[in-house]
């Protein structure tokens, strides 16, 4: 199964899924980046504009909204 982005509409199958502005900027950097291991710090530059964050957990939070919304087999974590 395929998941399609449409501004903030999320299509997973024929299931459309409605998307927060950060929820879609966040799955698109995870689509333009597919099969590519991408770091928080570039998540965040990429889909927040942050040129440096810290530690923060934002991603990890955003990523289980992500998971709970279009299902969990779709982002793989890579420790």
């Amino acid at each position: 199964m395929k998941i399609k982005l449409n501004g903030n509409t999320a299509i997973v199958g024929d299931k459309k899924i409605e998307l927060t502005n950060q929820e879609s900027a966040l799955l698109k950097s995870l689509l333009d980046n597919q099969g590519k291991t991408v770091s928080r710090q570039e998540l965040l530059q990429d889909a927040w504009g942050y040129k440096s964050a810290g530690i923060t957990r934002t991603v990890d939070v955003h990523v289980q909204r992500l998971r709970k919304k279009i299902g969990t087999n779709f982002i793989d974590t890579v420790y």
